[in-house]
């Protein structure tokens, strides 16, 4: 039986097609991390991980910690990127086998502390340095200090450097992405020769993947790609988003003209008004902004646009004149009709923003042949 109530469906075929699309655009050996952070954007990070270990991913990339014990709890193997490691959890890494980022000279004093203690040799690790997005990273003033710590430090070992561009969607940007790319190309060529291996050097996100092969290196990192969406119509043609969020109707009701809908009696019907109560609201991620008609959701074929305000568990839809019952379904996004990126553009966001603040509450459910 078709599962029913407020969920999420998932579709890993699309993941995997996903996956290959974007693995298409590498040269043969560049190796593919796939970014599982923030619930793997809201589409439940154990699922999304597994189906991708299967299909090969080299790395997974988490923001903190907590994201890749999760995974390591549940049977993920492969090499586990932290983004955003902190110096309170750093041990955790090693417990873990988990390879943080290090992005100050303080969190490389710190990391190589603990692996001293664990009386650890040649521990991995990845150092990401400040190309131009200024938000974390070690400034390249910094790199001679850098050197010297690691080249003192049996404990540990570079497995990777890492920058971050900025601006890899807007090709108005060229000129500074290029930029950014240039000083990795410098910083990386550097720090290998004074350490003499070979590190793996990844800068690349899903559009530094699609916009810029030069920023390939052996390495590139890959999120909002894997879940459909290329930042570009152009790629997004190609990509298949994975989530479709459906809701059912719990109850239907007529107002007279006159009366009015949800808090504050923002919504005063004109008419006599027919409308429906879904079970879904702000704490499940529907946030306010789509109230007052800023959201169509789909009813048995029509769009009903949203009621006043939205409530934390329910929102209320306009239905009059569309066929509908107590139990039928209701779709808030989908890849076909009204996708997540258009649902979020009309309030003013991004679809990453609006897929991670889909809660946990929201049950998840996969789907594959």
């Amino acid at each position: 039986m078709q599962p029913k109530g407020t969920r999420l469906e998932v579709n890993l075929n699309a993941l995997e097609h996903n996956y290959h699309y974007l693995r298409s655009k590498l040269d043969h050996g560049t190796k593919f991390i796939s970014v599982v952070k923030a619930n793997a954007y809201g589409h439940g990070i154990v699922e999304v991980a597994q189906k991708l270990q299967d299909l090969g991913t080299d790395y997974f990339a988490t923001a903190y910690v907590e994201e890749a014990v999760e995974l390591r709890n549940n049977k993920i193997v492969k090499p586990i990127l932290v983004l955003h490691a902190q110096q309170h959890n750093l041990e955790i890494c090693i417990d873990r086998c988990l390879e943080p980022v290090i992005y100050s000279v303080e969190m490389l004093d710190a990391f190589t502390a603990f692996a001293k203690a664990k009386n650890q040799q040649s521990y991995p690790i990845h150092i990401e340095f400040n190309t131009g997005l200024n938000r974390i990273g070690i400034d390249a003033v910094d790199l001679d200090k850098v050197l010297d710590k690691i080249k003192s430090s049996p404990e540990i070992k570079v497995r990777g450097l890492q920058s971050h561009l900025a601006a890899s969607e807007d090709l108005d940007e060229e000129a500074f992405t290029n930029k950014q790319i240039l000083l990795f190309e410098k910083l990386a060529d550097r720090m290998q020769d004074e350490l003499g291996y070979e590190i793996l050097k990844h800068e690349s996100n899903t559009s530094g993947i699609l916009n810029f092969k030069s920023a390939h290196f052996s390495m590139v990192r890959s999120g909002i790609g894997l879940y459909g969406f290329g930042n570009d119509l152009k790629f997004d043609k190609h990509l298949k988003p994975i989530g479709t969020l459906i809701s059912n109707i719990s109850q239907i009701r007529t107002i007279e003209a006159g009366e009015t809908v949800s808090y504050n009696r923002m919504f005063v019907a004109k008419d006599r008004t027919t409308y429906a109560v879904i079970a879904i609201g702000h704490g499940d991620g529907i946030n306010r902004i789509y109230g007052y008609g800023k959201l169509k959701v789909q009813v048995n074929g029509h769009a009903a646009p949203t009621l006043g305000i939205i409530c934390m568990d329910m929102l209320m839809i306009d239905i009059t004149g569309i066929e509908a019952s107590v139990g039928d379904e209701v779709v808030i996004f989908d890849p076909q009709v009204h996708t997540s990126r258009q649902m979020a553009e009309d309030a003013g966001t991004i679809s990453y923003e609006l897929l991670t603040g889909i809660q946990k509450r929201v049950k998840r459910v996969y789907l594959s042949n």
